[in-house]
């Protein structure tokens, strides 16, 4: 099937959030999923897919380095909406070979090992989540970072062949909180202390007021390098290439 990429972007780009959501799953039924890391965005794109299908496919990335608040929204969310998130976890031998070669806290070292370490806790399973799917359903907002300034509301992930949605790409962080806040939506309490952007635990800290959003997260590195490979269109040949040395 020929898909007009340009035309779907036209299409969508003005339509809301739950249009999008209910778009998507008309489109794509069961070939559609939703990685949820359990952010702001994504406790909100949580309550609104629930609402548009309660029996949706809803996935996670546990890395293994996860906070405890984390499991906690987890469990919350399930509870309040009744549904379940099905878990990813690395491959043991992967993470057990990475960790022996170049240490426990390798990320702090270069941005090479915290790409490695990315790719294998969260590129590597996403990847198996993907696996059958046509489309998925990302928290990404262009306000969020340098990086994601020029999402749209549909693309087309190249790196995973199949389509992205981002139904929240025109929302504003208070937006975010707003929507929260109204519906009495469960999320992470680390918010509380100042994360803006959470992911594992030793590379996540709170930031200042001031701060852009995902300056907490990888701090020790320049912006353009925040990504942790989940929403990159091309592959890191590099980063693969180093993930296979190890594991052999």
């Amino acid at each position: 099937m020929t898909i007009d990429i340009n035309h779907l972007q036209k299409e969508l780009g003005p339509k809301s959030a739950p249009e999008v959501i209910a778009w998507a799953v008309k489109t794509y039924g069961q070939k559609l999923t939703f990685a949820n890391s359990f952010g702001a965005e994504d406790v909100v794109l949580t309550a609104l897919i629930a609402q548009a299908n309660p029996k949706a496919s809803i996935f996670t990335l546990d890395t293994g380095r996860l906070p405890q608040e984390t499991y906690a929204v987890w469990a919350a969310l399930e509870q309040k909406y009744g549904i379940r998130i099905q878990p990813y976890f690395p491959e043991r031998s992967a993470v057990e070979s990475m960790v022996q070669e170049k240490g426990i806290n390798l990320f702090y070292e270069s941005v090479e090992n915290r790409k490695l370490c990315c790719h294998i806790r969260k590129v590597e399973p996403l990847q198996r989540a993907l696996k059958g799917k046509d489309a998925w359903i990302t928290g990404l907002r262009r306000e969020q970072a340098v990086t994601r300034t020029d999402i749209h509301k549909i693309e087309k992930d190249t790196g995973n062949q199949l389509m992205k949605l981002n139904p929240l790409a025109d929302w504003t962080e208070k937006q975010v909180w707003d929507y929260i806040k109204q519906n009495k939506v469960p999320y992470n309490q680390l918010h509380d202390q100042g994360y803006r952007s959470i992911g594992c635990a030793p590379c996540t800290r709170a930031v200042k007021p001031d701060e852009d959003v995902r300056a907490g997260r990888w701090w020790w590195e320049n912006p353009e390098h925040k990504e942790c490979g989940l929403h990159i269109r091309k592959n890191d040949r590099n980063t693969k290439n180093k993930t296979q040395d190890i594991k052999n």
